[in-house]
């Protein structure tokens, strides 16, 4: 029905997108499973955004570390490679996620109450300043091709939330190497320097004919077929085993130390949606 609904233009993509993340258990109330979204562009270098080029859109048909062959080309390798020794940690191409607890708050570090959620899970300081969310340009080139480490997708608040992308509460969020003193997020030029203007365009771009095209092959990957098994192997799609939904039990681990330790990673991590 929602299918349906958003092929006759009866709903928009961002309302599809929110019904999937519900009906996959995804939920504000729990930064764990927050609702997920994607990266959709990949220019964020021009004065004005042309929607009517496939050039300016991210792949929607490949995970976030699929998005440059080099990248692919390496967490191939480590799948093809990969060795336990104790047989416990099936291969997978990604040890990180793409949605967890403090990647939410990472992104909304400018804000309350995120800003002290953000201080609770780094014990109590703002992270090193090369390290926080502070440009646009910057996560998504993280996100895509410089960092193995980092494959995150974005957050509802992308497409209609301004204010998190302002430190009105002027934190002192400290200086990069460089000597660039946090602030406000830099915003590419398309936005002209205004968090208005880039929600609006960046919502433009999300309700576009190119993206309402190949909006399903990203929904595959997240909330659909290619999630897990063989589709997701071919996808260069899979991750630890244990951001999987039900892949360990954890009432049967006699351990007390690997108990702990499980549900460390799973809550610090982050987890697969469930599959709808």
């Amino acid at each position: 029905l929602l299918s349906v609904c958003l092929k006759r233009g009866e709903i928009s993509n961002f309302q599809y997108l929110m019904h999937l993340n519900t009906l996959a258990g995804r939920s504000y109330n729990d930064l764990m499973q927050y609702p997920v979204f994607p990266w959709i562009l990949a220019d964020y270098d021009s004065e004005e955004l042309d929607l009517t080029n496939p050039k300016t859109f991210r792949n929607l048909a490949k995970p976030m570390g699929a998005q440059t062959e080099d990248r692919l080309a390496q967490y191939k390798k480590r799948y093809k490679d990969w060795e336990d020794p104790n047989g416990e940690t099936p291969a997978y191409h990604y040890g990180t996620h793409y949605s967890s607890a403090m990647i939410v708050a990472s992104y909304l570090v400018r804000m309350e109450p995120f800003t002290q959620i953000f201080l609770r899970l780094q014990g109590g300081h703002f992270d090193l300043a090369d390290r926080m969310f502070h440009s646009v340009r910057e996560a998504w080139y993280s996100a895509s091709k410089h960092n193995m480490a980092d494959v995150k997708e974005l957050i509802p608040e992308f497409f209609y939330l301004p204010e998190f992308l302002l430190n009105s509460n002027n934190f002192d969020l400290g200086c990069k190497q460089n000597g660039t003193k946090l602030g406000d997020v830099i915003l590419p030029p398309w936005a002209k320097g205004d968090p208005r203007e880039f929600i609006r365009v960046h919502r433009e771009a999300l309700e576009c004919d190119f993206v309402s095209a190949h909006l399903h092959e990203w929904i595959d990957l997240i909330f659909g077929y290619k999630q897990q098994g063989p589709a997701a192997v071919e996808a260069v799609n899979v991750f630890h085993h244990l951001f999987y939904e039900g892949q360990v039990d954890i009432y049967n681990i006699n351990d007390p130390l690997k108990e702990t330790a499980t549900i460390g990673f799973i809550n610090n991590f982050g987890q697969i949606p469930k599959q709808v």
